[in-house]
C-alpha cells in the first residue's frame, strides 16, 4: 500500500509544480488502530462533502474552503490530528454543528501540499472512531469534546465469521473481475489482509454507494453487523455490475452487425466497379454512413433508412428528388442526442453573471438555484425562464451570459412580428421549398441538443390566417410535452426537454394566458442612477472605445460626467439610450483623434453640454405645490416608471365633469369614482356640498399626445380634486400611486420598482402606497429606496390627512353661490 501512496504523493507533487517530493511513512492499519496513545479529549473537526474516512485507511483530501484551510495548516504545525467528519448536506457551504453526522474518525495528516491556486490537499491516515459528546468552540472552526469507540469484531475464529469475511473477499474478487478500471494488483491487496475489522473498513471506504450509506456503516460498532450490512451492499454492487456488462455485451453485438453491413456493402461496391455496373448515388451512401453512425430512437433509424430507400428509387432528375434529398439531409445532420456537458461550478458561474451584468439579483440567484439542482439531479428538465421587463435592461445579452456560465451553446430566435404558424412548426414537405420550423432550424444551428435558446419579444408575436404562433409555442414550451415535440416537416418525434428556453417580453398583457402558465416569470427592473454609472463605466464606455479603436488611456469620463449623461440625456429604466449618448461621445472623440485635433482625454460634466448639446430632460421635474388641485402621481409605462401631475380647475357652471390629456377609460372611471367619494364625504371633508352643483370641474393630465390609462392614478385624482375643492395646500416634494374604491378603500398596483426609481429621479421625497404594496417594497434593495420615507394607507380619509396641509393656498377661490328663494327652500326642505 505503500507504493499506491507514493505515487499518489508525486502525482499531486508534479500537478502543484512541485521538486523534491519526499516518500510518506505510514503506519500499519492495525497498528494505526490499536495505538491509544496521545488521544485528545477535543478534537478540532474538519468537515468533509462527499467523503467517509474509516479507521486504519488513508485517502487524499482537497481542502477549498478558507476556515478549513487555516485549520489544516495550524493542525499539520502541530500534532497533526484531527477530527474527520461528514457533513448531512454536500451544498452546505459552512457547516455549522447541526450540519454534521456525530460519529467520526480521527485521523493523523501524513503530508500536506499546497496548491498554486491557495487550496491544500492532504494525505490523512484514519485512526479510531469517536462520538461528539458537546462542542466545546464553534468559532473559527468547530472543536468538539469527543468519546473514543474501541474496534471490535467478536467471534473472530469462529467458523460462521470466518465464512463472512471468505464471502467479503470473494465477493469483492467478483466485483475486481466485472470492472475493467480496478487495477488487478487489488486482488492480492484484499487477500493478504488478515484483521477482519480493517478487512470491513477498507471494503466499506471503497464501495461504490452514497455517503449515507457509509456513514451508516461507519455508526456500525459491531463488527460482525457491519461485515453483514457491507456484504449487502457489494452483493447489490455485483447484480448492478453483471446487468451493465450483459447491456455493453447486446451493444457491442449491434455494433458488430452495422460493422459488418457496411464490408458487405463495400464488397457489393467493388464487385459492381469490377462489372461495369453503375454505382450507387455517393451522396446517398454517404448520407446511409452517416446515418448508421447516429445515436437515435429506433423508430427515427427506421424512417430515416425508409427514406433513403424511397429516394434510391427516384429519378435524379424528379423535382420531389432534391425535397426528398433535403429532407434525409436535415435528419442526419440534427443533433438528436449529442449534448454538451454542463459546467457545474457555481463560483465560476456566480462570476460571470457578476462580470457581464451589473445587479439582476434575483435573476442571477435563479439561475445559480437551477444550476445547483442540475448538479445534484443530472436527469433535470429545463424550466422555461420568462425575463420580463422594460427595454435596456439586459434581457437578452443575460441569455449569452446564462449560457456562458453553463457551458453550453447558444441560439436566439427573434418573436417580434412573427405571424405564421409554420415558423414555429414548419412546413409539410409536400411541395418544393418546404423546410422546418424556426426552432428546430436553431437547434441544427447550435449543434447540440441542449443548447440555451432565448426565444426574444415573445409578447409581440402577432396573429392572422395563417395561423397563430402563441399557441404553436404552447407545445414548444411545456416540459411535460416537449420531450416530443413534432414538426410538420420533420414528421417524427424529436426531444426539447433537455434545452434551456429562456423567453423575453417587455409586458405580460399581450402573452397568451396559456402561454404565460407554461413560463416561470422573472421581473427585470430598471437601474437607479448609481447603477447606471456603474454599468456605464464597467461595460458600456469600455465596449463603445473597443468598437471605435480608442484606447482606454485615451479617453476617460468622470462619474460626474456620466451622471450629466444619465439625469439630462436620457428618461428610461434600462441603458440602451444612455449607450447610444456615450457612444455619440466617443464618436466625436474619434474624429479629432483621427484628424489629429486637440481634445480632452478626460471629459467633466461641464464638458457635456459641448458634445451632445443642451439637456434634453430637467433634473427635477417636481414642480411645487403652491397652486390648489396640482399633484404628483406615479405611473408605469412599457419603458420604465415616470411621474405625472393630475390638474384640476374650477369655474362656474353647473357641476359638469370635463377629462383632458388622452385618458384610457380606467383612468375616467378613476376620476368619476373620485368625485362620487367626494360628494358622499363632503361634510366630513369641510366641502361645502352647493359647489358640486356651481362649479365646473376640469381634471387635466399633461402631455396630452401620451395616452394613459390604468387605476394607479385613483389616490392622485382624489387629492386633487379635494384641494382645488377645500383650496388646501398640498405637501411638498409628495406623490403617491394606488386604486380607490366607492367606500373609500385604496387598492394596491403593480410596477412599484419601476415608480419608486421615477420618484427618485425626480427627487421626491415621500411616497403614499396602500399598506398591501408594502411587500413590494421590503423586496426592493435599500439602495432603491434610500432617502425616500413610504406612507402606507388603508383609507382615502389617511391619503388626505397626510396630502392636504391645513393651510390654504395663497390667493384662494372665493366661491359664490346664488341666493336660494323661498320656493327653492320650500322644495329642498320637503
Amino acid at each position: 500500500m505503500n507504493k499506491d501512496f507514493e505515487l499518489l504523493e508525486k502525482l499531486a507533487s508534479q500537478n502543484a509544480n512541485l521538486e523534491n517530493v519526499e516518500m510518506i511513512e505510514i503506519t500499519s492499519p492495525d497498528e494505526v488502530m490499536e495505538n491509544n496513545e496521545n488521544l485528545p479529549e477535543n478534537l478540532a473537526l474538519l468537515p468533509l462533502r462527499n467523503t467517509v474516512l474509516f479507521p486504519g485507511i488513508v485517502i487524499p483530501v482537497t481542502v477549498t474552503r478558507s476556515r478549513a484551510i487555516r485549520l489544516v495548516k495550524k493542525a499539520y504545525r502541530g500534532d497533526r490530528t484531527l477530527g474527520i467528519v461528514s457533513q448531512l448536506s454536500q451544498t452546505t457551504e459552512e457547516p455549522s454543528e447541526d450540519d454534521i453526522y456525530k460519529i467520526g474518525t480521527i485521523g493523523n495528516i501524513l503530508k500536506m501540499i499546497v496548491l498554486p491556486d491557495g487550496n491544500v490537499t492532504i494525505i490523512v491516515q484514519g485512526r479510531k472512531r469517536f462520538k461528539i459528546l458537546d462542542f466545546v468552540e464553534t468559532t473559527p472552526y468547530l472543536i468538539a469534546a469527543v468519546e473514543y469507540i474501541q474496534d471490535s469484531f467478536p467471534n473472530a475464529k469462529k467458523k460462521e465469521s470466518k465464512a463472512l469475511l471468505d464471502s467479503l473477499k470473494e465477493t469483492a474478487g467478483k466485483i475486481l473481475n466485472l470492472n475493467p478500471e480496478i487495477p488487478r494488483d487489488a486482488q492480492v491487496a484484499i487477500n493478504n489482509i488478515d484483521s477482519p475489522v480493517f478487512l470491513t473498513h477498507f471494503l466499506s471506504s471503497n464501495l461504490n454507494i452514497g455517503i449515507a450509506e457509509k456513514q451508516l456503516l461507519l455508526e456500525t460498532f459491531d463488527g460482525h453487523e457491519q461485515a453483514h450490512r457491507l456484504l449487502e451492499h457489494m452483493l447489490k454492487e455485483v447484480e448492478l455490475l453483471e446487468i451493465k456488462k450483459d447491456i455493453q455485451s447486446k451493444a457491442s453485438s449491434d455494433i458488430d452487425q452495422q460493422q459488418r453491413e457496411y464490408y458487405l456493402r463495400q464488397q457489393i461496391k467493388v464487385l459492381q466497379e469490377e462489372l461495369g455496373m453503375d454505382s450507387p448515388d455517393q451522396e446517398l451512401e454517404k448520407l446511409r454512413m452517416k446515418g448508421a453512425k447516429k445515436k437515435w430512437p429506433s423508430d427515427v433509424n427506421e424512417h430515416f433508412n425508409k427514406e433513403l430507400n424511397k429516394i434510391s428509387r427516384l429519378n435524379s432528375m424528379a423535382p420531389e428528388y432534391s425535397v426528398a434529398l433535403s429532407y434525409a439531409e436535415l435528419m442526419v445532420e440534427l443533433p438528436w442526442q449529442q449534448t454538451t456537458n454542463d459546467n457545474f461550478d457555481l463560483k465560476r458561474a456566480q462570476r460571470i453573471l457578476d462580470r457581464d451584468h451589473y445587479g439582476l439579483t434575483k435573476v442571477k440567484e435563479r439561475i445559480i438555484e437551477y444550476l445547483a439542482v442540475l448538479k445534484l439531479r443530472s436527469d433535470l428538465k429545463a424550466p422555461i425562464l420568462c425575463l420580463y421587463g422594460p427595454p435596456g435592461v439586459g434581457k437578452t445579452s443575460l441569455g449569452k451570459s446564462i449560457a456562458k456560465a453553463l457551458g453550453r451553446s447558444y441560439v436566439r430566435m427573434a418573436l417580434g412580428g412573427l405571424h405564421d404558424e409554420a415558423e414555429i412548426r414548419g412546413h409539410r414537405k409536400t411541395y418544393i421549398g418546404a423546410m422546418p420550423g424556426k426552432i428546430l432550424q436553431n437547434i441544427n444551428k447550435a449543434k447540440t441538443s441542449n443548447p440555451v435558446f432565448v426565444l426574444d419579444e415573445i409578447d409581440k408575436i402577432a396573429r392572422d390566417h395563417r395561423g397563430d404562433p402563441s399557441s404553436a409555442l404552447l407545445e414548444v414550451l411545456d416540459p411535460e410535452q416537449n420531450s416530443a415535440f413534432k414538426d410538420n416537416y420533420l414528421e417524427v418525434d424529436y426531444d426539447l426537454s433537455k434545452v434551456l428556453f429562456i423567453a423575453t417580453a417587455n409586458s405580460l398583457d399581450t402573452i397568451q394566458p396559456a402561454l404565460r402558465d407554461r413560463m416561470e416569470i422573472i421581473e427585470v427592473t430598471g437601474y437607479t442612477v448609481e447603477e447606471k454609472v456603474e454599468i456605464a463605466r464597467k461595460h458600456l464606455l469600455p465596449k463603445q472605445l473597443k468598437d471605435h479603436g480608442i484606447n482606454g488611456s485615451d479617453l476617460k469620463l468622470q462619474k460626474s460626467a456620466l451622471v450629466q449623461i444619465i439625469e439630462g440625456y436620457t428618461r428610461e429604466s434600462g441603458v440602451r439610450s444612455l449607450e447610444q449618448k456615450i457612444s455619440s461621445v466617443v464618436r466625436k472623440v474619434a474624429k479629432s483623434i483621427a484628424l489629429e485635433e486637440d481634445y480632452k482625454k478626460v471629459i467633466t460634466a461641464a464638458d457635456i453640454e459641448g458634445l451632445l448639446g443642451p439637456a434634453f430632460f430637467d433634473k427635477d421635474l417636481y414642480e411645487g405645490n403652491e397652486m390648489a388641485g396640482v399633484v404628483t402621481g406615479l405611473a408605469w409605462t412599457p419603458v420604465g416608471g415616470d411621474i405625472l401631475f393630475i390638474e384640476s380647475n374650477l369655474s362656474k357652471g353647473k357641476g359638469n365633469l370635463t377629462l383632458s390629456g388622452q385618458l384610457g377609460e380606467v383612468m375616467k372611471e378613476s376620476a368619476i369614482t373620485a368625485l362620487s367619494y367626494l360628494k358622499s364625504n363632503a361634510e366630513s371633508l369641510d366641502i361645502d356640498y352647493r359647489v358640486f352643483q356651481h362649479y365646473d370641474l376640469h381634471i387635466h393630465v399633461p402631455q396630452g399626445a401620451v395616452p394613459k390609462d390604468g387605476p394607479s392614478a385613483g389616490i392622485t385624482m382624489l387629492v386633487s380634486m379635494a384641494s382645488i375643492y377645500t383650496q388646501r395646500k398640498i405637501k411638498k416634494n409628495l406623490a403617491m400611486t394606488g386604486e380607490i374604491t366607492l367606500r373609500g378603500k385604496v387598492l394596491p398596483v403593480g410596477g412599484i420598482k419601476e415608480k419608486i426609481l421615477a420618484a427618485k429621479r425626480a427627487k421626491i421625497k415621500e411616497i403614499i402606497l396602500c399598506y398591501r404594496n408594502r411587500k413590494d417594497v421590503e423586496e426592493i434593495g435599500e439602495e432603491y429606496t434610500k432617502g425616500l420615507t413610504f406612507h402606507y394607507v388603508d383609507l382615502v380619509k389617511e391619503v388626505l390627512d397626510i396630502a392636504l396641509l391645513k393651510t390654504k393656498v395663497e390667493d384662494p377661490i372665493e366661491f359664490q353661490f346664488p341666493k336660494a328663494n323661498k320656493t327653492d327652500t320650500a322644495t329642498s326642505v320637503n
